[in-house]
């Protein structure tokens, strides 16, 4: 799970690096789902699974999960205008690498619960 982790991080950079936000959001959002949904099978059992929007409109919606990665979440989940535009400043990436962090240390990693 790991390595398809990083492969979608890869892949996020190296759309950046050609100029392609939005595909660099798309890989992004994919990594940030993979890491979530394998989080809450190690907590929940197998039985849980979707794609990589359900899986952070889900953690967007866990109180148990602090506000900067519930946030984080928001961010990776909303939605470009028709000129593919975000009503924020968007680094999708590290977005993602916030959510990873925060999964992967178990919830244990120091991230500031108060948001």
């Amino acid at each position: 799970m790991q390595e398809q982790i990083e492969a979608e991080l890869l892949q996020a950079r190296q759309a950046r690096e050609k100029g392609n936000e939005g595909q660099a959001r798309v890989c992004a959002r994919r990594a940030a789902g993979r890491a979530i949904r394998a989080w809450y099978q190690k907590r929940e059992g197998a039985g849980w699974g979707g794609d990589a929007l359900k899986q952070l409109k889900r953690l967007q919606a866990d109180a148990t999960v602090p506000e900067t990665v519930r946030r984080a979440a928001a961010r990776l989940t909303t939605k470009v205008d028709f000129e593919h535009r975000l009503p924020f400043e968007d680094d999708p990436i590290e977005d993602a690498r916030r959510i990873i962090a925060f999964v992967s240390a178990d919830g244990t990693d120091g991230v500031d619960r108060q948001g």
